[in-house]
Formats: structure tokens, sequence, C-alpha cells
């Protein structure tokens, strides 16, 4: 219901806002964590784990973070990682949308398990790492992936299968078109134009994704963006594949009116450690 989505969207305002605008990262590093955890909880449930065992898998993703904050990743550069993880999300989603639900039915619930806590941990690294480099990037790289979801509703709904025939991916989310999806793209190239002026306006003191995409990175600027929303429509569609395999709508009913933390989640996963691959060179 609306009131519930309204609810539950100032509730989480209310937790994140603060965090994210602290002057130290750590507090939203903290909060991330959280959602994290209980997104490898929901996953292990989508995995037909049992009560006592997708607990269990909520404790690892906890554990996997905690350690990897111990010991420094936070502030070391893992351009190796945002690489592996690019190839895991770019051949895993090429391999899956061609393949469909029986092709996700034929990995093993252990490796689907390990995977989806290797996948979700190392979105807290991107997430935590975008934190440490500014608010101002990470917000930029979230926007990014809101507003191909917001573009592609819109223009969806309005010309949806007016210039493409097929559908999207038709198997998977029968209501996602192509015309969406340009939608989407529309809308990014906007913000972008319109975020890089507002950093040299306001003179910003971090950087944000736009603002290193018109740099060193000016001639990639078209690729990347295009790369970053295809990545976030493949979030999407993955974490859809995952629920049709598992027979549930929701991932979970831990936000209600949203869902669980995955359905909020499913674009960010990929985008964020393509992002901080694109910043790390």
């Amino acid at each position: 219901m609306l009131w519930q989505r309204v609810v539950t969207a100032v509730v989480l305002l209310l937790g994140l806002l603060p965090a994210l605008f602290y002057p130290s990262p750590e507090p939203f590093c903290l909060v991330a964590m959280v959602f994290i955890v209980a997104g490898t909880w929901e996953w292990a449930r989508l995995a037909a784990c049992s009560p006592a065992l997708s607990v269990a898998v909520g404790a690892l993703g906890a554990v996997v973070c905690a350690t990897a904050w111990t010991i420094g990743m936070l502030d070391m550069n893992l351009r190796w990682l945002w690489f592996a993880a690019a190839v895991v999300w770019v051949g895993g989603a090429v391999w899956l949308l061609r393949g469909g639900a029986d092709a996700w039915r034929s990995v093993p619930r252990q490796v689907r398990l390990g995977l989806g806590v290797v996948l979700l941990c190392t979105a807290w690294l991107a997430v935590a790492q975008a934190r440490i480099v500014g608010v101002n990037y990470l917000l930029s790289v979230m926007l990014l992936v809101w507003v191909a979801d917001i573009g592609a509703y819109f223009s969806g709904r309005k010309w949806g299968g007016r210039w493409f025939p097929r559908k999207l991916a038709p198997s998977i989310s029968p209501g996602k078109s192509w015309e969406g999806v340009v939608g989407g793209l529309a809308g990014v190239f906007v913000v972008s134009i319109v975020w890089r002026w507002a950093d040299g306006y306001a003179q910003a003191a971090t950087s944000s994704l736009y603002t290193e995409l018109s740099g060193t990175l000016a001639w990639w600027a078209v690729p990347v963006l295009l790369g970053l929303t295809a990545m976030s429509v493949t979030g999407d569609l993955l974490e859809s594949l995952v629920k049709r395999v598992a027979g549930v709508k929701d991932s979970s009913g831990l936000l209600p009116g949203h869902g669980g933390v995955l359905d909020r989640l499913d674009a960010l996963l990929p985008t964020l450690p393509l992002a901080m691959l694109f910043h790390a060179f």
C-alpha cells in the first residue's frame, strides 16, 4: 500500500541521511553493512535454504564484511577486485539472460550461495569506498541507477512496444521494454550534463562520476555511461530471474511496501563495483 511505502521510505531516510552526511564515512559504512547482511540472508532464502541456514549465511556475510574492514580493505586499491566483479557480472549476465531460468537452475545451490555472498560483500566494499571518495561521487553513481530506473518506467509505460516490437526480456520480466531502456539512458545523459555543470558552478570539493568522466576519461564518457546503465538494468533483470526461479514476488518483506532489501539494491549491486573500477583508473 502507498502509505506503507511512504512510511518505510521516511524511516529509511531518517537512518541513512545522517550517516551519509556525517563527516566521517564509518557510520554510513556500518549502515550499508547492515543492508548487505540483510541481503545475504534474503539471498539464502531465495536459494531455498532453511531458516537456520539463511541466518547462518547472513552471519557469514557480516563476518566477511567485518573482516574486510578490519584488515583495511576500505583503504586499499582494489582495482583487481573491481575488474573480477565486472567479469563475473558481465559474463554471468550474458549467460543467464540467454539461458534463462533453466541456466540458473543448473547451478548447484552451494555455488549460488557462495557467489551471492561474494558479490554482495564486494558491493559493500564498493559503496564504502565510494563514500570514502566523497558523498558527491557516491550520490552521482546512485542517482545514475535511480534515474535509469525511473526513466525506464515512465518511457516504457508511454512508448513501450511502439518502436521495438520485441520486449527486453519477456521470459524474465514481461513488463520491461527496449523503449524503457532508451528512456532511462536518455535520463542518465541529461543528469550527467547537469551534474557536471553543477560541480563546476558550486566548485564541489570532491569529484563526481561525471566530473571524472569529463576529465581524465573524457573519451570514455559515453561508453562508460552506456555500460553502467546497461549493468543497472541487468542487475534488475537478474534479480527478477532469481525470484522467478524461487517462485516469489519479493525477496522478503523486510521493507513494508517495498519488498526486500535486494529488491531495492538489485540495480546497484553490479553498478557500484564497475563505477569504482573506472574511478580506480
